[in-house]
């Protein structure tokens, strides 16, 4: 089985294809990493982006993609409106599925896209996704909906035009899950920790992972929560430190 992130650079190793790179194998998949952008941060501090190319980005897509048989994706850091709609291209022309990280402020505080990126993403790439994975940030980005609570948010994820996981890690560990219009509340305990550098990137990659081995999507999300909630709890270095 073989998955594909394309995502950023993070040089720290705790976010963007590094982290997906690590997930991939730690669940059993093989995994290849289409880079659309270099970071220059740490599981603490932002300091700058290099965007890549829309057309180097295609290079990259289109290489591996003449070697491997590849059905399921992640994308993170895809910094530009551009970038997304190239990336919606080729998940068109593969006939890709594609688990959406839809990135916009890193952990460590920096702004990772440029303006329009929601509009891209609900435009483009989230119309033929199966599934997006926004924290509560995103998801107010993404819908344009305030989310203070739990019911705030069971309310965003119905107007996200695509299956959904609203991450629980500002909604006191509820995570709200909609599939095919149906909504469901995982609650996970909060671990009062400062490795979480990565958490989002890490549990997209899972979920693409579980995907690729034939678990259904409910189950590859329930399994990704346990997966990257482990790497927390036995986090060091600002990230998380995973174990099958």
């Amino acid at each position: 089985m073989i998955v594909m992130s394309i995502a950023g650079v993070d040089p720290s190793g705790g976010a963007g294809v590094y982290a997906d790179l690590k997930t991939f194998q730690a669940i059993g998949v093989y995994g290849t990493g289409i880079v659309t952008a270099l970071t220059a941060q740490n599981p603490y501090k932002f300091f700058s982006t290099l965007p890549i190319n829309e057309s180097y980005i295609e290079e990259q897509i289109d290489s591996v993609m003449e070697s491997y048989d590849i059905e399921f994706i992640k994308t993170g850091m895809l910094y530009s409106p551009e970038i997304i709609k190239l990336v919606a291209k080729k998940v068109k022309e593969y006939d890709l599925k594609a688990v959406v990280d839809p990135v916009m402020v890193a952990t460590s505080g920096g702004d990772l896209t440029k303006e329009g990126i929601a509009d891209a993403f609900n435009e483009y790439l989230l119309p033929q996704a199966v599934l997006t994975t926004p924290n509560v940030s995103e998801a107010e980005k993404l819908t344009g909906f305030e989310i203070k609570t739990k019911d705030d948010a069971i309310k965003a994820s119905k107007k996200i035009v695509c299956d959904s996981l609203i991450t629980g890690g500002h909604l006191e560990g509820n995570n709200i899950i909609n599939i095919n219009g149906n909504v469901s509340v995982e609650k996970q305990e909060l671990i009062d920790t400062d490795n979480l550098h990565g958490t989002g990137c890490n549990l997209s990659s899972a979920i693409a992972a579980y995907l690729a081995k034939n678990n259904d999507l409910k189950t590859s999300i329930l399994k990704s929560l346990d997966y990257v909630y482990d790497g927390i709890k036995n986090g060091n270095y600002g990230t998380l430190i995973a174990r099958i």
